[in-house]
This record gives structure tokens, C-alpha cells and sequence, in this order.
């Protein structure tokens, strides 16, 4: 590897490789799945897919929500979605439901549905570009008076 691809941690002084390696961890988890378009994601929850945003607070208060869309920050993505867990939503009630994950970009989303595909989902995926490419592609939005509060456990 070459010498300006390393860094050295700040806690260990070790070196180790900085963009290749969350390039590789990307590349790995979208390999596992065919992500969609937006317009196939709307068409998917036409009939029947359900689209969680995990985008946080701030991103759906700038730039707007998907009007029925399920909103589940990140952080608790797999927790609200595991048919088997205490603290799931309502919806998720079985492990064939598609879950189509939506960020700002297009990047956690992907990484978000190769984790909900390891927990047995696997019909999860995510959309390509994000709520980017979703507005770009002139998709439904909303912007409510205050944001979607994220779903909570048995919500």
C-alpha cells in the first residue's frame, strides 16, 4: 500500500488505511444486493415495499420527507426492524417484508441494508443517490411544519 494512502491512528500511532477501506466495506455490501432508483422505489412502494428514512432530524427538517415514508434514524435501524425483537415496529412483523433504506446520499442507506440482510431480511435494499436523486428525479415530497418523529419500539 502506498505510504500516503496510510495515516496513523490517533489512539494506537499503528497505521492504518483510510478511504480504501470504507470504499472496500461499500463495495462488499452493495455487491450483496441490486439496489434500486428512485422511481423504482416508488413504484416498489406502490406495491407494497416499505420505505424507511434514516436520515437524522436536521437532513428531513432542511430538505423535506417521502410522504409515508417510515422514519427510523440510523441508529436504530435494526432494533425497530427484526421481526424477532422486542423493540420492533408494528410493520415489521415478518422477515419478507422489502425494506427500501433512504439517507441523504445513497451511502449509509447501503451500508443500513447489507446489515438488515445479515439479520435475515432479505429482501432489504436501498435507493440509489438518496433523497438527492429522489428529489432530483422529481418524487414526492413533503416539508411538515415539524419533522416525522423517528418510530419507536411497538410504535
Amino acid at each position: 500500500m502506498p505510504a500516503e494512502s496510510l495515516s496513523a491512528s490517533t489512539t494506537t500511532g499503528e497505521p492504518y488505511a483510510r478511504a480504501a477501506e470504507i470504499d472496500g466495506l461499500l463495495a462488499r455490501a452493495r455487491a450483496g444486493y441490486r439496489r434500486l432508483r428512485p422511481a423504482e422505489a416508488w413504484s416498489a412502494v406502490g406495491r407494497g415495499a416499505k420505505l424507511v428514512d434514516t436520515r437524522p432530524e436536521h437532513q428531513r427538517r432542511a430538505a423535506g420527507e417521502i410522504p409515508g415514508a417510515v422514519v427510523i434514524e440510523r441508529n436504530h435501524l435494526e432494533w425497530r426492524l427484526d421481526p424477532t425483537c422486542a423493540a420492533r415496529i408494528p410493520e415489521a412483523s415478518s422477515p419478507h417484508t422489502q425494506w427500501i433504506v433512504i439517507c441523504a446520499e445513497g451511502y449509509s442507506s447501503s451500508l443500513a441494508a447489507a446489515a438488515l440482510r445479515e439479520l435475515g431480511l432479505h429482501n432489504a435494499t436501498d435507493v440509489i443517490g438518496g433523497f438527492d436523486a429522489w428529489t432530483e428525479a422529481g418524487l414526492p415530497t413533503v416539508r411538515p411544519a415539524r419533522p416525522t418523529p423517528p418510530r419507536g419500539p411497538g410504535e
